[in-house]
């Protein structure tokens, strides 16, 4: 197991550093199969010192010098791959800070200078390492490794992120025998909350609010809106969002690009990567425009109270997503689209491995409410579980 969290690292690692603005991105560290990836944008004092300076300096240091970027990149290649491993190791020194919580509350991320891109190179990293996971040849292999399916049937990994952005306290806890890097912060315990509401919704990543308003306007316009909530340990009504990202019948492998290639296209960077990018859009082909006409429509009328139709638009695009996937011939269970139309029953496993799981989420959690808004009802519901 801990050779596979180890290849799985490998990935992460790789793609959280590459896609980062600059060296920005730090994979800080991982408890037993999660990890935690910090895309830094640096202490407070030195983000408002150069806003004020000059807006257009604020990500022009030599900690964001992308051909810095792409050159230490190499290098560390060079490095993992020698016979003569490092022995030197770096010890993490805690960051003073003279700010008072008010004032890192109060500097809006927002009003960044060059946000936007940093954000969507974060993102972009969580999901080329969703496809890296599903490409990776290593990790692959573990699928047929007969000492993890034994006993309880084919293995599969299965990757999911939440993302959050904000403030953080960060510092070094330990001692002399072994100090940790770690980061304190209300905004990482909603990450974490974000990657548990996955499993609720049926997504491989959920976005908060906060990460996206800073995305570009292109990033925005590929998210769904999946609900309005507040999590558990918060008061914070938000919607929340998702990049819809599939990998079953999605073969990555016909996207693989070597290091450099993959590093170049880094630094290449625009916001019409969203458009273009395979990756990007293989995992996404699933998502027709009908599908989501029908699905925006239900989500409203369900946070507006109307569950009645709620219910009935969320089941028809959940049929939708069904048809687009099954009449694709991608998956080896062929249904003729006038069979779907025409209410066909499909076997709970073609079912279940197909549908939507936010539509079946949202219509479950109505149903079990008998179908009708309950008295008061605000337009958002609490996730208990975290």
């Amino acid at each position: 197991v801990i050779s596979l969290i180890n290849d799985v690292a490998k990935v992460i690692h790789g793609e959280v550093y590459r896609w980062a603005f600059g060296d920005s991105g730090q994979c800080n560290k991982n408890l037993g199969g999660a990890f935690l990836m910090v895309f830094r944008i640096g202490d407070t004092n030195e983000v408002k010192e150069k806003k004020e300076r000059a807006t257009a300096l604020v990500f022009s240091s030599k900690r964001y010098d992308m051909t810095a970027g792409l050159a230490k990149r190499r290098q560390r290649r060079v490095v993992r791959n020698s016979s003569q491993p490092s022995g030197h190791r770096k010890m993490i020194r805690r960051q003073n800070s003279e700010s008072s919580t008010s004032e890192i509350e109060n500097l809006q991320l927002s009003s960044l200078p060059g946000i936007t891109a940093f954000t969507d190179r974060a993102l972009i990293g969580m999901l080329k390492t969703f496809a890296g996971i599903h490409r990776d040849k290593r990790i692959q292999e573990w699928a047929d490794d007969f000492r993890l399916g034994a006993g309880v049937g084919a293995f599969t990994i299965e990757m999911i992120f939440g993302m959050d952005a904000g403030w953080a306290v960060e510092g070094a806890v330990g001692s002399e025998y072994k100090i940790d890097a770690t980061y304190l912060s209300p905004h990482v315990n909603m990450a974490s909350r974000m990657m548990s509401a996955t499993k609720q919704y049926g997504v491989t990543i959920l976005v908060s609010q906060a990460v996206q308003e800073l995305l570009s306007d292109t990033a925005k316009s590929k998210l769904r809106h999946l609900d309005t909530v507040t999590v558990k340990g918060s008061s914070l009504r938000q919607p929340i969002y998702t990049y819809d990202a599939r990998h079953k019948h999605v073969d990555f492998f016909l996207y693989e690009r070597s290091d450099d290639d993959a590093d170049f296209e880094s630094e290449r960077y625009t916001s019409n990567i969203w458009n273009t990018d395979q990756d990007l859009r293989a995992m996404n082909y699933h998502i027709s425009d009908e599908f989501l006409e029908h699905f925006n429509i239900g989500r409203e009328e369900y946070l507006a109270g109307n569950w009645k139709s709620a219910i009935t638009n969320l089941d028809i695009a959940n049929n939708i997503m069904i048809h687009t996937i099954l009449e694709a011939g991608i998956t080896g269970d062929f249904v003729p689209s006038e069979n779907l139309l025409n209410g066909v029953i499909l076997t709970r496993r073609v079912k279940a491995e197909h549908e939507d799981g936010t539509c079946r989420c949202l219509i479950d959690f109505m149903t079990k409410l008998g179908g009708v808004a309950p008295e008061g009802w605000a337009g958002f519901r609490p996730l208990t579980s975290k």
